[in-house]
């Protein structure tokens, strides 16, 4: 419950010029889609506890499978600290995403150092995809792609 408050608290309060992260969803020209499950979360480089900013998933979907279900596909989230999340979680969780890019603010109260970003997609009868990108508090900006899952991932201040 602690990080949740604190972003919710860094949210609220957050300047004109906190960093934003831009993330893509691409339109895939299958034959069954699915919208993709997607969690981002922040490392501090030289090691510490993982931070997540945020996890889209199917929240209307209830009985014997819930939406929770599948958070677990998120592997290296799930991992990183998403098990030990009670979902819904207050200014992190929401709803899957349709294609297209998406923008998400950054915490505010993340202390001046290096960190590493990271946005992890998966999808039912899709694949899975992660991306990494150096994340450098206060510069916060640049730019990684991924392959199929996911489209552009930009940190823009």
């Amino acid at each position: 419950m602690k990080k949740t408050s604190l972003l919710i608290a860094g949210l609220a309060s957050a300047p004109a010029s906190a960093a934003t992260v831009s993330i893509t969803i691409p339109q895939l020209k299958v034959a069954e889609y699915h919208r993709p499950y997607v969690a981002a979360w922040i490392e501090p480089t030289g090691g510490g506890a993982a931070r997540t900013v945020f996890v889209w998933y199917d929240v209307k979907k209830g009985g014997a499978e819930p939406g929770t279900k599948w958070l677990s596909d998120l592997r290296s989230w799930w991992r990183k600290g998403g098990r030990s999340l009670k979902m819904p979680a207050d200014g992190i969780s929401g709803a899957t995403r349709a294609p297209g890019t998406h923008k998400v603010a950054l915490p505010t109260d993340l202390k001046p150092g290096q960190y590493t970003l990271y946005v992890e997609a998966a999808r039912e009868t899709g694949g899975r995809e992660i991306v990494s990108l150096p994340l450098n508090i206060p510069a916060a900006t640049g730019s990684a792609s991924g392959k199929a899952e996911l489209g552009a991932i930009t940190l823009s201040r």
